[in-house]
């Protein structure tokens, strides 16, 4: 049996080792949480990584769409391999199926509109004799095919030639015939170059350097690309009145559609080159008080993304109108102020939970994984919508069906969201679709009230593509007033798109009338629905 002091030694000891056992356990402990931390943040890492490789590699739809397939420089090779070079017109319409006649496939008929030049293909004379009776044959009918044909640009020189006229018999008749008014006084382009020049720069994609080059191909003449900037610069400035009556329009609609992008101007006052600045976009499918009016689209430029600037923007919106936009904040404020009812757009939610069914490995994007089952209820969503549209429904008529269908689906992606909220990591790619859902699911979900309401803000995105693919190649703007001018071009050529009319012919009629308007009225006849684009 141990003495005391052995036992009070064995009990020492005992403490010791018990202290040393827990100290052992709380570091463990604490170790096993730094290394969940750790892990945490190494899955985060990694799915950031992997969402930045699909945006530089990924062939996405919202990223490659056909537009800038056109850009691919073996376009020639990938398209061609798939199809068949375009073969002559025929003249058989259609072809017998079992059971019907169906059209033929392939290429569309030539546009009846444009014109023809029609080369006769005869029979030498001498063959024009029948072989079994040596009768003259003679000509009853013409098989016709057709092929599209180009002129190359043709560069000319227009001389002005005032004449002067002078009293025979004293010096003071002496008069000189007037010079029609011209947008830039003096300038060396007509009126048909600046809107060749325009179009080309911002339908096309063209940038000047390379205009520049065609004009000096096709009709040998150095031309100044600082020349072509000057002169694109100041019809921008020049239609400022049509856009100012274009604002209103667009103020005045019931529902606007609103978006910015980025755009990069070297030579600002007070700010570096690298500073980053916006152009905004705004749009209406119908423009006016009645929301009868032709469709708007309208650009403008801003040194900033504040909510001072989205304010300038919206000033004087239509008291009770709609508006449909992203979840960027400064629009909160513009619906507020303007006292508009503020819709949210389902394919910017939807591109959060896309983004986080990305970030899985391809085996593991299942039916059991939370954000594909968000994927699944968004996409019955937009089949509502879909259907509606083959069915050419009205608004009463898409109300109730969304009521119907739409709003069960609601209340399911609702209550999915409230559950997970706080049971995924906030930083992760799933936790933020989540979180940006709940933030704007009063916006979300206010569509269903009204079939006038639309799901998304598709249209918006579809109208600023063109300056996203045009600013790939010109990258920047020089100058503030270059952006300006940037803008209201691109709002009058977008603006013709939508509704269907040559944005060439309309810029060229455009800048032939311009420097005769003086009034309210004036300026009025000249908006792109007004004015007509049968330009001599």
């Amino acid at each position: 049996m141990p003495s005391a002091q052995e036992f009070a030694a064995l009990q020492k000891a005992l403490a010791e080792a018990t202290r040393q056992s827990a100290e052992a356990a709380q570091r463990n402990a604490s170790l096993v949480g730094e290394l969940r931390i750790v892990r945490t943040e190494r899955d985060l890492l990694q799915e950031q990584l992997n969402k930045f490789k699909r945006q530089l590699f990924a062939a996405k739809s919202e990223v490659l769409g056909t537009n800038q397939k056109d850009m691919f420089f073996n376009e020639a090779e990938e398209l061609g391999a798939a199809a068949e070079p375009g073969v002559e017109d025929s003249n058989d319409k259609s072809v017998d199926v079992p059971g019907h006649k169906r059209a033929v496939r392939g290429r569309k008929p030539l546009d009846p509109a444009l014109p023809r030049e029609v080369v006769r293909h005869e029979l030498p004379e001498s063959e024009r004799v029948c072989p079994h009776d040596g009768a003259a044959l003679r000509e009853i009918g013409v098989e016709a095919t057709e092929q599209l044909d180009i002129i190359p640009q043709q560069v000319r020189v227009i001389r002005h030639e005032r004449v002067k006229y002078a009293c025979p018999c004293c010096d003071g008749g002496l008069r000189l015939a007037a010079k029609p008014q011209q947008v830039i006084p003096k300038g060396l382009f007509t009126e048909g170059l600046l809107a060749w020049v325009i179009t080309s720069k911002y339908m096309d994609g063209l940038p000047l350097y390379r205009q520049a080059a065609l004009l000096g191909r096709f009709g040998g003449t150095d031309i100044s690309r600082n020349t072509m900037a000057a002169s694109v610069v100041r019809v921008g400035q020049a239609v400022q009145p049509v856009i100012n009556l274009l604002r209103d329009r667009l103020l005045e609609a019931p529902l606007i559609y609103g978006d910015e992008t980025e755009i990069q101007v070297l030579k600002e006052p007070g700010r570096k080159a690298q500073t980053k600045s916006y152009m905004w976009a705004q749009m209406t499918e119908k423009s006016g008080a009645d929301a009868t009016g032709p469709p708007i689209r309208l650009f403008a430029y801003t040194p900033s993304r504040g909510t001072e600037a989205s304010l300038r923007l919206y000033a004087g919106a239509r008291e009770g109108g709609v508006l449909m936009t992203d979840g960027y904040e400064p629009y909160n404020k513009v619906a507020e102020v303007n006292q508009l009812m503020h819709l949210a757009c389902w394919a910017h939610c939807r591109r959060y939970f896309n983004d986080a069914v990305q970030a899985l490995p391809k085996d593991k994007r299942g039916p059991e994984q939370l954000a594909v089952q968000f994927m699944d209820l968004i996409a019955k969503l937009y089949h509502v919508e879909s259907v509606a549209r083959q069915e050419g429904l009205d608004a009463n008529a898409l109300t109730l069906r969304r009521h119907e269908h739409s709003l069960p689906v609601l209340n399911k992606i609702k209550a999915l969201v409230l559950a997970n909220l706080h049971t995924v990591a906030p930083a992760s790619l799933l936790g933020k679709a989540l979180h940006y859902a709940q933030g704007q699911w009063a916006k979300l979900e206010r569509y269903v009230d009204d079939g006038r309401h639309p799901i998304d803000n598709n249209a918006c995105e579809n109208s600023i593509r063109p300056f996203v693919i045009g600013r790939r190649n010109w990258l920047f703007a020089d100058t503030v007033a270059g952006a300006n001018a940037s803008a209201n071009l691109y709002s009058l050529l977008q603006t013709c798109k939508a509704n269907g009319i040559d944005g060439y012919a309309y810029l060229r009629k455009l800048l032939i009338a311009l420097p005769k308007a003086s009034t309210a009225d004036d300026y009025e006849a000249l908006l792109p629905w007004s004015i007509g684009t049968d330009a001599t």
